[in-house]
């Protein structure tokens, strides 16, 4: 998470914006914040390995998810190769070279090293990845407490040295520092309680990496020289050795080493997982999710990755990969927000976050242009690389994943309710069913099973209740093999003896009908309201019960559970805002009561 984007880049920054390179880099880490919500409300609604990716592709579509499976793995490559200049820029530090060459050199013979670690053993990658983030943390703390008496305020006047367009442009490019806050999503299918912890991790990560980028480019800037820090390739190394001397370079080097090094190995292991995941799921050959038979490794997709971070070390200068990698993140994040817009507004009932983004719709919009103001003002060379990506994205999914993909997106979903009020079941909704029940660690018992099989009636006018009755009787008669005369019989007999009215609004119609092993559940919605009686209110919503005698227990219980049903936060919202009963069911088959041994 803290690699290149605080060693490297604060030296960078301050030749374009001076002083207020700062400033640049905390509104940065504000700027985070929406995207950061955005992924904290998906990843808590799908917890699925894949992260940005999976929501992406089911919220926005397949082109969506194409874009974002390759912008995933564009984004990780290139903030591994930056942290391999990283590495580059720290070995011409402690051992003198003129050239430009000789960091770039350094740091494409340390993307081979780890390229070279994750093609062997994935164990090997995971020994070496499993350093103390603590020690690092703890080194940063140093060189901010141990600098900050040396810093003089003089250095910061003036503190804007640019326009504003130039400072958002270092506010873009510095937006790689960050990266990292976000991708625990990637494998939040195996975080325990994800509703809860993804958020909480997410939102610490940021305070603490946010509070110490901050003070270590303050510290930075006050302790150096302008003509020093402009330009430097080891800031932070050069404001250790200015203010803590010999044992301050030793351990800011340590500390960049080790944040580089995690950086570029968890980076080239996390990069070639994108495509391996994307081959899998259809969107690209299925040659990359080969494993080499030997070592159990990705190994095309590993070399894939190597190639591409070789290339970008070897051709784009230091600035114009962090921009590119601050591009690509920030279309990411553009994606995301539209995303949770979308899902919000589709009302898919299986769609349910155990966190929300707070002042919706108005902070993704935000967002979302905050985005793509960064985004213009970014440079020639970023804007170029990222046409030719979306380009390039385009014409791989015309040709490549259109005739492989079929699934159906929530925006496709939403698009169809909004021009038909008949739309059949779809893939997407059964998906986000199971992965809601599965997220809540909820079994199906029986009652579960009969309202899966049970007829559901969505009436929209005002209707007596024999007629109710007559109407109930229709659809409950084949399957239970009994005339429909008959069964509106039990029921009026049943009303006569004490009203099945429970609660205004709510009514629970059951009767005893002869056999043995019979129940039936049907569920009803009536808008325009069941007149029972004078003294009660319409009734609008009802589950009937029906059972032989041999049932009686499980006809209790099955009360038990419509009441707790009924009693939940926000059921009448959802009740009523369904839109057909497909959704009905599903807010049934969802509910959190306890299941039935």
């Amino acid at each position: 998470m803290i690699s290149s984007g605080l060693f490297v880049l604060p030296g960078i920054a301050f030749a374009r914006v001076g002083p207020s390179m700062v400033l640049a880099y905390l509104l940065a880490g504000l700027l985070n914040i929406p995207a950061m919500f955005a992924q904290a409300e998906l990843s808590t609604a799908m917890p699925k390995s894949g992260g940005s990716y999976f929501v992406i592709e089911r919220s926005l579509g397949a082109y969506a998810g194409t874009l974002a499976g390759l912008i995933s793995w564009l984004c990780i490559s290139l903030k591994a190769a930056f942290a391999c200049i990283g590495i580059g820029a720290l070995g011409v530090l402690f051992i003198p070279a003129e050239s430009l060459t000789a960091v770039k050199l350094t740091a494409i013979a340390a993307c081979l090293f780890f390229a070279g670690i994750n093609l062997i053993s994935v164990k090997g990658s995971s020994r070496l990845q499993g350093v103390l983030v603590a020690g690092l943390i703890g080194a940063l703390i140093y060189f901010v407490c141990g600098g900050a008496v040396s810093v003089n305020f003089v250095r910061f006047s003036p503190f804007f040295t640019s326009d504003w367009r130039t400072f958002l442009a270092v506010t873009g490019m510095v937006f790689i520092s960050y990266g990292g806050l976000t991708k625990v999503v990637d494998v939040s299918e195996e975080v325990h309680n994800a509703g809860r912890n993804l958020p909480l991790g997410m939102f610490l990560a940021f305070g603490v990496v946010n509070i110490l980028y901050v003070a270590v480019t303050f510290v930075t800037t006050g302790v150096l020289d302008g003509s020093v820090l402009s330009g430097s390739l080891a800031p932070v190394a050069e404001g250790a050795k200015a203010s803590l001397g010999a044992i301050g370079v030793m351990v800011i080097g340590l500390a960049a080493f080790l944040a580089y090094a995690t950086t570029g190995n968890a980076g080239i292991f996390a990069a070639s997982r994108s495509p391996l995941a994307m081959s899998r799921d259809g969107l690209a050959p299925a040659s990359l999710s080969k494993i080499s038979k030997r070592f159990r490794t990705p190994h095309i997709a590993i070399i894939l990755t190597t190639f591409f971070m070789v290339f970008v070390i070897a051709f784009l200068s230091v600035e114009e990969l962090a921009k590119t990698a601050s591009t690509m993140f920030i279309i990411s994040f553009v994606l995301l927000n539209a995303a949770v817009i979308v899902m919000r507004r589709s009302r898919i009932e299986g769609y349910r976050p155990s966190f929300k983004v707070p002042f919706f719709p108005w902070l993704p919009v935000v967002g979302i242009v905050a985005y793509l103001l960064l985004i213009v003002d970014m440079g020639l060379v970023p804007l170029l690389v990222t046409g030719g990506f979306l380009g390039a994205a385009s014409l791989w999914y015309g040709i490549y994943v259109k005739k492989r993909i079929s699934r159906e997106s929530a925006v496709v979903f939403m698009v169809k309710q909004a021009v038909s009020k008949e739309i059949s079941r779809t893939g997407l909704e059964d998906e986000l069913v199971a992965i809601s029940l599965e997220r809540e660690g909820i079994k199906p018992d029986r009652f579960d099973e009969l309202v899966k099989r049970a007829p559901v009636l969505d009436i929209a006018r005002s209707i007596s209740a024999k007629e109710f009755f007559r109407r109930i009787a229709d659809v409950l008669s084949p399957r239970l093999g009994l005339a429909p005369s008959k069964l509106v019989d039990l029921f009026i007999k049943r009303e006569r003896e004490s009203s099945t009215v429970i609660a205004p609004g709510l009514a629970i119609p059951h009767i005893v009908v002869e056999g043995q092993n019979t129940f039936e559940i049907l569920l009803v919605r009536c808008s325009g309201g069941i007149i029972f009686s004078e003294l009660h209110a319409p009734v609008r919503t009802a589950f009937v019960l029906v059972g032989s005698a041999d049932q009686r227990n499980f006809h209790l219980r099955a009360l038990v559970a419509v009441a707790h049903i009924v009693s939940e936060h926000e059921f009448s919202e959802r009740w009523f805002s369904a839109k057909n009963t497909d959704q009905l069911r599903d807010i049934v088959l969802l509910s959190r009561r306890q299941r039935m041994d």
